[in-house]
């Protein structure tokens, strides 16, 4: 995981990323962050849940509880992206309610494609 998720992540969003602890260890993790370029988008970086996890909810439930932290601070809109050959990835954001864009050719430099996810929040209330 080093590779696709280094420290630099955790350490300066922490604010915004959720572990959820097991009975073994770490059972699932979201590393979200709130834009500092643009203060309606939220976006979240990686998602991870242990394989003896899946299918439980935990992932559902770090999302929307990094939806609720996006809705608090005002964020109208939660992005997200894949790689296309990440089919379980595309069903999942589906299921969350994002509308999904793609693969889009080149989303990421030549030679690349990928998935592009979209929720829209509504305002706190």
């Amino acid at each position: 995981m080093l590779p696709i998720l280094p420290r630099l992540f955790l350490d300066l969003f922490a604010s915004t990323s959720l572990v959820a602890e097991g009975d073994a260890g770490p059972a699932g993790f979201l590393v979200g962050v709130l834009s500092p370029s643009d203060p309606t988008e939220a976006y979240v970086h990686f998602v991870g849940v242990a394989p003896a996890m899946r299918g439980t909810g935990l992932g559902r439930a770090l999302y929307e509880r990094f939806v609720a932290l996006a809705t608090a601070d005002g964020r109208v809109v939660v992005r997200a992206l894949t790689s296309p050959v990440n089919t379980a990835s595309v069903a999942f954001h589906r299921a969350l309610g994002f509308s999904v864009t793609g693969p889009v050719a080149g989303h990421n430099g030549p030679g690349t494609s990928c998935v592009l996810f979209e929720r829209r929040l509504a305002p706190p209330a």
